[in-house]
């Protein structure tokens, strides 16, 4: 009995030798590599921007003399770097000899891995970041003259010379990023990866629907 056209439409997507299967598993192919390939060029420059942004902000602290935020910020990009590139390898170990579902099965897997490493690590990024921030100035002897000049102006609750009431606003702020980190940086990826897990949303569900219908 032959079979109708669309048993063979429907088989074709399951099946790289059917008549209609190589039109239907290459639009898929095509738009699955073209997702992971994007995210992957992405991915590289910018870690490598990274990298470089963290020589120039080093070199930059020292000519504005806060070198403590320099050093501090360069030791952190360089870890997420490092971090990210190990999570990049994962991501190179994905077989693309399987279907065009399985590979960005795969791929979405990874991303979640990766997002939810990386979503633990911000709740400790931001209040470091915020840290780093505050000690680079209260280093800085710039700050320090104008941090004594408030003092002779006003009266600050001082333990061992130390402004009680600032140093608890600065935990209760780092208290709040690090509760809020994880959410801090979905925003962060969705500004740089947004377009690229959408389709990946997309191009999933597309692919699903019509293995479920067939």
């Amino acid at each position: 009995m032959e079979k109708s056209i669309e048993t063979i439409w429907k088989e074709g997507f399951l099946e790289n030798d059917a008549l209609v299967a190589p039109k239907l598993n290459n639009l898929y192919n095509q738009k699955s590599i073209h997702i992971i390939d994007k995210f992957k060029r992405m991915f590289k420059i910018n870690l490598n921007a990274l990298v470089v942004f963290s020589f120039v902000f080093l070199v930059i602290s020292f000519l504005v003399k806060i070198p403590v935020v320099g050093v501090l910020m360069f030791i952190l990009f360089n870890v997420i770097v490092i971090v990210n590139k190990k999570l990049f390898k994962g991501l190179n170990k994905i077989d693309k000899n399987v279907s065009s579902y399985l590979y960005l099965k795969s791929f979405d897997n990874w991303m979640k891995e990766q997002i939810s490493i990386n979503m633990k690590m911000s709740r400790y990024i931001y209040p470091y970041i915020f840290l780093a921030m505050i000690s680079g100035f209260w280093f800085s002897s710039d700050f320090q003259d104008t941090f004594n000049r408030i003092l002779g102006d006003h009266q600050i609750y001082l333990i061992y010379g130390i402004p009680v009431f600032w140093v608890l606003g600065i935990l209760f702020i780092m208290a709040l990023l690090a509760i809020f980190g994880g959410r801090i940086y979905k925003w962060d990826l969705n500004i740089v990866y947004g377009r690229i897990l959408k389709k990946l949303d997309e191009t999933l569900a597309d692919m699903e629907e019509l293995r479920a219908s067939i």
